[in-house]
């Protein structure tokens, strides 16, 4: 049967605090059925979640990005709560959030850390620099205004969920999860929340360099398939203006004198800019499948709020 709200906090050993985050989404949502997602806990930690009374399952493939892609398709649910199970994310902002969706039609809510405590919190300097490099670099590359592109505590609609295609296998999927509504022009709203930094003794799955690293380049990656004209532009652009650098001389020395004294440097310059032409062709060509993909996700889209429609027959009626 589907779920009304759906809980989901994805774990990997997370023993010393599954417990308590559990406790706290049952109180503040005591409608919503909690799932725990264990990706091979060595810890403990499946049978801890099963003692408080949340449904355990198991993801074997390694990587955060690998559990939510199997939350997604196990679940169905009118809003979608996820959380992550290192208890740094308050519980009482919950039914806020998911009030956004339920209410609203919001899309996508998320838990806005870095408008508040977050940077106070957090003992490790360059997560404060790398989330201040990624929203920056994604507001201005996607003309958005979200305000934490890589929280972990976000409230999600069911139309949300079931349109997003999880490519990500680790921590860059909250990256994924924001640049995919934004440029599919869902509803996107913020709640500032509080953020607590992990408590004694539980230890960050995350590596500062490492992971950030691969966000960095997950965003350059979805940049191209989303923007492919303003990404294969720039590397025009680029190209076109090396080009320009070599030839320039060239031609000038070709209308003094009449002659051409440095032919490899010609041919060079004229690769390079032909380099930059078939780069801005590109960009062109892949844009229209770009816009032929949008048109076809809205259909896809329709066909989720139909089989919304068939499992939530209560909202429907609602609605008309």
């Amino acid at each position: 049967m589907p779920d009304k709200i759906a809980v989901l906090i994805p774990c990997y050993n997370e023993s010393k605090t599954v417990a308590k985050v559990i406790r706290d989404m049952r109180k503040a949502l005591p409608e919503a059925v909690i799932y725990v997602y264990d990706n091979n806990s060595t810890d403990g930690t499946d049978e801890i979640a099963r003692k408080e009374g949340a449904i355990v399952r198991y993801e074997l493939q390694q990587g955060k990005g690998n559990v939510i892609r199997s939350m997604f398709r196990d679940i169905d649910a009118q809003c979608y709560l996820m959380v992550d199970g290192d208890d740094t994310y308050p519980a009482e902002f919950a039914a806020q959030m998911c009030e956004k969706v339920l209410k609203n039609g919001t899309d996508m809510v998320v838990g806005d850390r870095l408008s508040s405590t977050y940077f106070t919190e957090n003992k490790r300097p360059f997560h404060n620099f790398g989330n201040s490099i990624v929203r920056g670099s994604i507001n201005r590359l996607f003309k958005s205004d979200i305000k934490d592109i890589m929280t972990g505590y976000r409230a999600m609609s069911y139309r949300f969920v079931k349109t997003f295609p999880v490519l990500s296998r680790n921590f860059e999927i909250e990256t994924e999860m924001t640049i995919h509504a934004i440029d599919k022009n869902m509803q996107v709203e913020n709640v500032i929340i509080e953020y607590r930094d992990r408590p004694e003794g539980s230890e960050s799955k995350l590596n500062t360099y490492a992971d950030g690293f691969k966000v960095l380049k997950t965003i350059m990656r979805m940049f191209k398939n989303y923007k492919p004209l303003e990404f294969f532009s720039i590397i025009a652009a680029v190209l076109f203006v090396i080009g320009m650098i070599f030839f320039i001389p060239v031609l000038i020395h070709f209308l003094e004198v009449g002659t051409v004294n440095k032919l490899p440097t010609l041919i060079v310059s004229g690769f390079v800019i032909m380099t930059a032409i078939v780069c801005w062709f590109s960009g062109i060509i892949l844009s229209t499948l770009v816009n032929q993909h949008k048109q076809d996700f809205e259909f896809q889209t329709q066909m989720v709020i139909n089989r919304y429609k068939d499992l939530f027959p209560e909202e429907k009626q609602e609605t008309e």
